[in-house]
This record gives C-alpha cells, structure tokens and sequence, in this order.
C-alpha cells in the first residue's frame, strides 16, 4: 500500500514517456529561451494588463445590470429582480494565461433560463453596448457556428457569447465545469459553454501550468513566424495548439519549457495521424450530444488531423485541416525538430527557430486573391467572409486534381497602399505532389473549380457594391512588391531550409514548372514598370443571389493564367464559358468513383471533355497517356476502407487506443512500458493515403 501511495500521479490516459527532470543545461537554454520570448514583446506590460481588467470589470457590470433590466421588464418580484444575475467567463488565451500585447479577450456571459440569446443578447444588449461610450466596432455575428459579439471596449478586442443555463438564479460562484449545466441547453448553447470548459479543463490535466505556459507561448509564436498559426485558413488555432502542448506535458511531466519545446517536435514529427491526440478518455453521456466518434459518424472518419477536445461533448477541434495543410504542418514539424537539434548540440540559438518562413522563396508559382471593397468597413466584412472560405478553395483543389496539385494557403493578408479603394490579398502556394513523375507539357485545368469557388463567395447575405474578388496565378518573380518587408525581395533563401521544401524547389527546377514558349504567362494588361500580377477581368454583382454562372455575363472573377505545370483558364476565354457545379457538393472526392476518362494530367486541347457536373476536364493531346485512372483505382482499393482508430475503438477502450496508438512514438530511445516494441517510421498501413501515385 505505501509503494502505491509513493507512485507518481499520472496526467493523461498513457503512462508518461520519460519521468527525467531538468539537468543545468536545460535550466540554461529554458532562461535564453524565457529571455528570447521577453525581448520579442510576447508579454504585455503591467499597464496593459490592468487595463484588461477594468475592462472586464466594466463589461462584467453592463451585463450584470442588463439581466436585471430584463428580470424587471418581465414582472418578476423585486427579490429576483435584487437576485437577478449574470456571469462573466474568459477562455482563450487570456484564459490559459499565454495571450500577448494587443490580443482579443475570449469572454462568455452565463445568464438565467429567461433571458435567450436571439432577441435578449443580441437586439437588447447590443443596443446597450451601442450606446456606450467606449464601445467600438460592434460586430454582431448571431449565425456563425458559435453566435458572437465582436467589438472593441476602451481599444481591448473583445469577442463576447452568452449561454442561458437552466436556472432561474445564477449563482456568483456558478462552476461550469459540471455537467450539470448542459442540462436542457440546445446545441449552440453546448459550443459556447465549450470554450471554458475545455480551458478549464486543460489546466487540470496538466503537470505544472507554468511550464506549460511558457511552452505554449513559445510554440504559438513559432507557428505565426513559420505561416501554421490558422484555423480558419485549415491550419491550427490557439486552443489546437494548446492542447498538442499539454499531450506533450503529460508525457514529459517533470520537463521544463525548453525540454518541452524540443520534445514536442520529436513526438509529432512521428505521430501517426490520422491516429488522434486526446489528453483524457472519451466521455459519454446520458444528455446525448454528439461527441467524435468515427464508428458512428462518417464524417469523423475524414478527419486528417483529429486532436480531441477534453470537455463533454469531445470534439475535434481541427476539423480543418486537409491533406495539403497537415503537408505543411509536418515539414514545419521536421524543420523544428532539426533546429532543437542544433540547439541541444550548441550549434544553434533559440532565434533560429523562430526564423520567419520564406513563403515567396518557397514555391515558383502562386494564386493571388484580390479582395476589394469600396472602404475599410465594407472591406473587413467582405475579408472575413472570403477568408472563411478560402479553404474550401484548398480542398476543391485538393479534390478536382486528386491531390496531385498541392495548395499552400499563407495565413497572411497583404495590401496594396497604392490602390486608392480598400484593398488585402491573400496568396497560395502551388507545387506537384512529391515523388510524382515530371513529363514535359501536363497541365492542371481549375478554371471550373475556380469558377465554382467564386460562385460560392458571391452568395454573401450581405454584398455591398464594390465587393469585388478577383483570383489570379503569378510566378514567383511577379509577386508584388507591396509582400515584402520595406518593399523589397529577400536576396537569398534562409539557411535553415527543410528537406521538403528544397524538394519543392527541386522539382520545380528539373521540370515540375513548365518550361516551353507557349505555357509562359500570357500578360494581357502589361505594366509598364511594374512586376505585379496580370490584372484581371472582374466587375461588380448585380444582385445578392447571383444568377447561374452559365447563363450569366462574363463579368464574373477571372483566372487566366498558367499554373505550375498547367493552365488556369478564364471561363470566358473558354468556348461556351464554364459552369461552376450547381451539384458541387454532391460530387465525391472519392477516386475510385471517377469515370475512366477523367485525367487532369496533359495539355489543355480545344474541345476539351466536361464532366456531368460542368467542370472542364484536360485532356492529353501531345504526350502519351499517363494511367492516372487505373492508378486511381489501385490505390483505391487499397486503401483501408475504416480508419484504424475506428477499428481500435470498436474493439477497446480509449486508454487501450492510446496506449496502442502511442507505441511507435519515439523519444528518449526508449520503449512504451517496455514492451519491447521497436520504434521509428511510419507503418505501412498508417501511411498518408491521399496520396495518388501516378505511373508513367
């Protein structure tokens, strides 16, 4: 009985990979780095952060007296009127305690049964919030996924939901950490409740919160400097990045933050995705929400990246993610890894690893999305709107050249200052699969796929005129200048360059871009002068449900050049135009379920085939036929049809899984409970399998 009372408490449902504390050079490289963070101005100063609490203290008092407003209105005694109660949550980063200078305060009112959030949060309170003094920027958003307030309080962002709870009185010291409060809530309800819970609950799982802290703080900062920080954009957001760090903490529970810095890229350099990061087992409950379930929901089996949030009911918070953007992730994973080698060999300096990441140097072709709007009030509704779909862009892509043309979508705005109306751009990195055999003329056709993306961004509820979207390919030496740091291009490629992006850049030299006369870009609006992008066609909408693209003018958004290794084609120039898919959605990604005929590899011919959806279809005219489809269908039919974790589920519990799961993890050259199992590599059937292999 002693020796289980002296036995370690365990974090998490596995046991911890290595119990090993600090030794005096790891003390030493986690003050270089606590002092790198410092000097990078990622904490903010004690005024700013007594400011944030008065802040809070203001807004706590507007909503406490907003209930009772209502409590009043409605008839109530005057001893519920006096008991009449809101309660102001934060969760976020402000939360976990890792948010910096300038960053948004994530907050949540907690109000009583009889107060709703349809009229009462968002006419009556909005109203009140309007009418303040030092409120700005009042943005309500009542039809997003998770309703919000977004506004500006004495300058502090503030992004405010309201859940109404199952009480008549909410108590001051209201614990929302029980379950007791999902109580005959609906759904929305559950996802803004979500928010604190997680964060609550990631602070009770892990070993030491200050060295988690610090952990995060420095690997958030990593992923901005390095383009990964994006959940919207299909890359990872704060609370995906919160909960990778806290995994990390759990198996390394005595590691100080520069030990929990290098670690982490040592494990998830190796993990087996789609296998999923869980930091507590998978609850279920009597209340019925759905929860991630890959044997139950199809949907969950899609999953790329599943990192599953701790609260009921578990969810995956990285949804997002597509095959394209996990590419990205992992070699920025091999690049940290390799420079928290050098750092542990002395060969290296924490700056190192957070060397901003050469988006422009990387890839020899680019899209460039324009997005324009007549001012800068207009322009931020319009952006957030075409931000939030410029995923679906990646994964259209993704799905119309099965995966064989790659997407890099950079989570970075840039503007023109020389534009007179209100203007930003975003851009996408293309290149070809790796390892795909280069032949001299292939191209990629995504006129129709651009089209229909574009169709999509024109259903805006709230079109203004002078919302405009205009998508166009530009080669590497034709990025604006406006990108670049004071207005001028980086000389040279940074030293710590990863393995997969030189390839990248391989491939493009030996052939992966084209090379003949004719597949260079076609300047049809030439700037004297200047290196930007061909300007292209765009023109205002008429209405705010466009008309089908078929019949409508060609006034609509443009794509009109050559993309690595092939052509994006304006429909316009097109004979007859191109019709975005009225059935987009019904369209499966699935290879096997292509028709024969449908290869998006050869060069583009007059007449060229279109499927049963109205997308143009390449296909090859000068080069011998490359067995794209017979590949597809291989590859297919080896696919694992249930993914592995859905297997594992069905036959064990979520510690089992894990346990399983996390068997091939190699750190510390040690083995999981020593069960002897050797370590390293992919196994076969865990392998990426999105991936087409294309036989020449």
């Amino acid at each position: 009985m002693a020796g289980g009372s002296d036995a370690p408490k365990q974090y998490g449902i596995t046991k911890p990979l290595s119990l090993l504390g600090p030794v005096e050079a790891d003390l030493q490289r986690t003050a270089e780095l606590e002092k790198f963070l410092v000097e990078a101005g990622l904490y903010e100063s004690t005024e700013e952060s007594a400011k944030r609490e008065e802040v809070l203290g203001k807004l706590d008092q507007i909503v406490k007296d907003w209930v009772k407003q209502l409590t009043s209105q409605r008839g109530y005694t005057d001893q519920m009127v006096e008991e009449a109660n809101a309660v102001l949550f934060t969760f976020g980063s402000y939360r976990l305690g890792v948010h910096g200078p300038g960053a948004d305060i994530d907050t949540l009112c907690v109000g009583p049964s009889y107060v709703n959030r349809e009229e009462d949060f968002f006419i009556v309170l909005h109203e009140i919030l309007a009418q303040t003094e030092d409120v700005t920027e009042l943005q309500p958003v009542p039809d997003a996924h998770v309703p919000v307030m977004k506004f500006k309080f004495h300058g502090i962002s503030i992004d405010l939901l309201y859940a109404s709870v199952s009480l008549l009185v909410v108590p001051a010291d209201l614990d929302i950490s029980q379950g007791s409060v999902l109580y005959e809530v609906d759904e929305a309800t559950v996802r803004s409740l979500n928010g604190c819970r997680v964060a609550d609950q990631i602070l009770r799982l892990v070993p030491n919160i200050e060295n988690f802290r610090t952990a995060l703080r420095c690997l958030k900062y990593w992923a901005k400097r390095r383009g990964v920080y994006s959940n919207v954009t299909g890359f990872l957001g704060g609370v995906n990045w919160a909960l990778l760090v806290a995994r990390v903490c759990q198996l390394y529970p005595n590691a100080v933050p520069s030990m929990l810095v290098s670690r982490f890229f040592r494990v998830f350099t190796q993990w087996r995705w789609p296998n999923p990061v869980m930091l507590c087992s998978i609850e279920e409950d009597e209340l019925g929400f759905p929860i991630w379930d890959p044997r139950k929901n199809p949907r969950d089996k899609c999953h790329h990246m599943p990192i599953i949030t701790p609260a009921y009911p578990c969810m995956n918070s990285s949804y997002n993610v597509s095959t394209s953007t996990l590419r990205v992730m992992m070699e920025q994973f091999q690049f940290g890894n390799k420079v928290c080698q050098e750092i542990e060999m002395n060969k290296a300096s924490w700056s190192a690893l957070f060397e901003q990441f050469q988006f422009f140097e990387a890839y020899k072709n680019y899209l460039q999305v324009d997005i324009i709007a007549e001012d800068d009030e207009d322009l931020r509704l319009w952006k957030g709107w075409v931000e939030s779909r410029l995923r679906q862009l990646t994964l259209k892509i993704e799905r119309d050249t099965y995966g064989m043309l790659q997407c890099h979508p950079y989570p970075h705005e840039y503007a023109d200052p020389s534009r007179q109306c209100a203007h930003c751009a975003f851009f996408m990195g293309l290149s070809r699969k790796e390892g795909v055999k280069i032949q001299e003329g292939q191209q990629f056709d995504i006129r129709g796929t651009v089209d229909e993306f574009r169709h999509e961004i024109n259903l805006y509820m709230f079109w203004k005129p002078g919302m405009e979207l205009a998508v166009s390919h530009v080669r590497r030496k034709q990025i604006p200048a406006y990108v670049f740091p004071e207005g001028y291009k980086r000389p040279r490629p940074s030293r710590h360059v990863n393995h997969q992006q030189q390839s990248n850049k391989n491939d493009t030299e030996d052939g992966t871009a084209t090379r003949s006369p004719d597949s260079q870009l076609k300047r049809k609006h030439d700037s004297a002068g200047t290196d930007d992008a061909e300007p292209v066609r765009s023109a205002k909408r008429s209405s705010v449900s466009p008309v089908n693209p078929k019949t409508s003018s060609p006034q609509s958004r443009n794509v009109d050049e050559n993309t690595c290794n092939g052509q994006i084609k304006s429909s316009s120039d097109a004979s007859g135009g191109s019709q975005a898919s009225p059935h987009a959605s019904e369209r499966s990604p699935d290879p096997a379920a292509s028709s024969p005929s449908c290869t998006t590899m050869g060069a583009v011919c007059s007449g060229d085939a279109t499927s049963k959806h109205g997308i143009p279809l390449v296909k090859d005219c000068t080069t011998p036929t490359v067995a794209v489809c017979t590949t597809l269908k291989r590859v297919a039919e080896k696919v694992v049809s249930e993914l592995v974790v859905s297997e594992r589920l069905g036959s064990t519990n979520s510690a089992e899984l894990l346990e399983s799961m996390e068997k091939d993890v190699l750190a510390e050259n040690v083995h999981f409970g020593g069960n002897g199992v050797a370590q390293g590599g992919l196994p076969e059937e865990l392998e990426p399998n999105h991936r087409i292999e294309v036989v020449s």
